[in-house]
């Protein structure tokens, strides 16, 4: 039976291709989670004034990928000590989180996100939320799969914010997924 998975990671368009890769992901939505404001646009969220995140919205097969398997993805897609935003994007809008949908979930991502922080991979605290779902909101059509529809813009923004640099100085080439 299918299951949802919602992480924030900054911009959502550079957390849709790396879990879109896969079998067992059956979708991944773009869209809003943790603010106040229902159904909220682009334009209200990018204030940072609804208290949304921009986050993906994964639908999965446990069976077939594990939770564990999308927090191993989702760790090597963000700064995890980093809660003022991700890389060039900075505000509220772009903190890291992950939202957990039950109990297992919960549990999986107190131990993961444990276990990161004992690595000794970064210099600071991994302080990234792990907090319960909330309302999501997919995005407008135009930001949904950003990265086959406009994939030229998706490289050029990708390749200013900084994130690749920042992930391949962490992680081993091998081991991202991007």
């Amino acid at each position: 039976m299918a299951e949802k998975a919602t992480f924030a990671g900054g911009c959502f368009w550079c957390m849709v291709k790396p879990f879109d890769q896969f079998d067992g992901i059956e979708k991944v939505v773009s869209g809003y989670s943790g603010g106040h404001v229902e159904n909220p646009t682009y334009e209200q969220v990018k204030t940072g004034t609804t208290g949304h995140l921009e986050v993906v919205e994964i639908t999965f097969d446990p069976e077939v990928f594990p939770y564990e398997q999308l927090l191993d993805i989702f760790w090597q897609q963000i700064d995890p000590t980093d809660n003022e935003g991700q890389f060039q994007d900075r505000g509220d809008q772009y903190k890291p989180a992950i939202f957990v949908h039950n109990d297992r979930q919960r549990e999986i991502a107190e131990k993961s996100k444990q276990e990161l922080d004992a690595s000794g991979r970064y210099n600071k605290p991994v302080n990234t939320p792990i907090l319960d779902a909330a309302p999501f909101y997919a995005a407008e059509d135009y930001h949904q799969d950003y990265y086959k529809k406009n994939s030229e813009h998706y490289h050029e923004d990708r390749a200013q914010s900084g994130r690749d640099e920042f992930l391949d100085a962490v992680w081993t080439q091998e081991q991202i997924e991007k």
